[in-house]
Parts: C-alpha cells; sequence; structure tokens
C-alpha cells in the first residue's frame, strides 16, 4: 500500500510539474496579446488625433478662403457699381477713394515702423481711424444700395457722409505727410553724414605735399620775379 501510495504521489507530483509551463505560456501569449492591442489603440488614437487637426486646420483654412472671396467679390461689385451715373456711382467711388486712402497710410506706416523710427502714439490712431473709415465704408455702402432700388434721395444723409468722407481722407493726408516729412528728415541727416565722411575720406587719401618740391617752387618763383624787374 505504501509503494502505491507513494507510486501516485509521484505521479501527480509529474503531472502537476508537467502543467506549470502550459499555465506559463498561457499567461505570455495573453500578455503579447495585451501589449499589441494597447500598440494599436495608441496607433488608432494618434491617427484620431491627425485626423482631428487636420480636419481643424481644413474648416480654418476654409472659412478664411471663404472670408476673402467674400471680399473680393464686394470689391469687385463696387468697382462694377462705381463705372454708372448718378448718387449711389458717386458714392461707390467715394468708398474706392477712402479704400486707397487708407491703404496707402497703412504703408506709409508700416514703412516707418520697419525702420524703427518714434512713432509715439500713431499706432493707436491709426487703428481707429482704420475702425472708423470701415464704418464709414458700411454706411457708404448702405447708402448706395438703398439708392439703386429706391427713387427717393436724402440729399441731407449724402452731404453729410461726404463731410464724413472729406475728414477721413484729410486726417490720412495729413498722416502720411509727417511720416514722409520724418523720413526726409532722417534722410537728410544721413546724407550730411555721408557726405562729411566723403570729404574725409577724400583728404585723407591726398598724398602729402612734398617739403623739396615746395622749396624748389619758390625758387622759380623768385627767378621768374627777378627777370620781370627792369
Amino acid at each position: 500500500m505504501f509503494g502505491s501510495g507513494q507510486g501516485t504521489g509521484a505521479r501527480r507530483a509529474r503531472t502537476s510539474g508537467a502543467d506549470y509551463p502550459q499555465d506559463s505560456d498561457t499567461d505570455k501569449g495573453v500578455t503579447e496579446i495585451g501589449e499589441f492591442l494597447v500598440v494599436v489603440l495608441v496607433i488608432l488614437a494618434f491617427l484620431l488625433l491627425l485626423g482631428g487637426v487636420g480636419i481643424y486646420l481644413l474648416v480654418k483654412l476654409g472659412r478664411k478662403a471663404a472670408g476673402r472671396a467674400k471680399q473680393a467679390a464686394g470689391r469687385l461689385s463696387t468697382h462694377v457699381n462705381a463705372m454708372g451715373t448718378g448718387d449711389a456711382a458717386e458714392v461707390e467711388r467715394l468708398r474706392l477713394d477712402l479704400r486707397r486712402e487708407v491703404a496707402l497710410t497703412r504703408q506709409a506706416f508700416e514703412h516707418a515702423q520697419r525702420q524703427g523710427w518714434g512713432l509715439g502714439d500713431l499706432p493707436r490712431l491709426l487703428a481707429d481711424l482704420e475702425a472708423q473709415a470701415e464704418v464709414h465704408d458700411g454706411q457708404l455702402g448702405m447708402y448706395a444700395q438703398q439708392r439703386r432700388v429706391s427713387p427717393y434721395v436724402d440729399h441731407a444723409t449724402l452731404g453729410r457722409l461726404r463731410e464724413h468722407q472729406a475728414t477721413l481722407t484729410a486726417m490720412c493726408a495729413r498722416i502720411r505727410a509727417d511720416l514722409l516729412g520724418d523720413q526726409v528728415h532722417h534722410t537728410s541727416a544721413g546724407i550730411a553724414d555721408l557726405s562729411s565722411r566723403t570729404d574725409l575720406e577724400i583728404e585723407a587719401r591726398r598724398r602729402p605735399p612734398d617739403p623739396l618740391e615746395e622749396i624748389d617752387e619758390l625758387y622759380r618763383r623768385s627767378l621768374d620775379e627777378r627777370r620781370d624787374r627792369p
């Protein structure tokens, strides 16, 4: 009995010992599958993130393109309407004139800003001027639209719009004149400095006089004076 019991215990020990490698292989396989799924999920999340960013950029670019296309269409419509006759066409021409004046003023300001000149409170003033010009442009556009579809003329409003137009364009011209005056002043200082440096360089490059030649020149002059005497 003891012998058979020992044999049975030995077989159980061998059987349980043989089961451990199988459990280890199973756990290893599950771990590898889990790691693979994690990698797949990370890749999918990264792709979704890239897709979301791409869609956001496309939407943003699409909105910008739509806005620019709308602006271009509005400008083209203004140019076409300005070619006609009557109050509406005159108002459209006023809009074109104001846009040109504001654009020229902005260019002059940006040029002065790139040069590093002292602009004081001019950036804020120009921003307020551009905002007011945009409001005035909208009022001109509204008046022109109403004038094209309605036979009634509001001469008082048109006169006030013309006054505002003259004030805004005069402000733009004054700002540009001031910026151009500063530019000429800076240019004059630079030209004067360059002229002084040129004079110094030319003077430095001249050959110094030879004392012997000066003595010979004085001697020749004295001989000539003696010969000229009676």
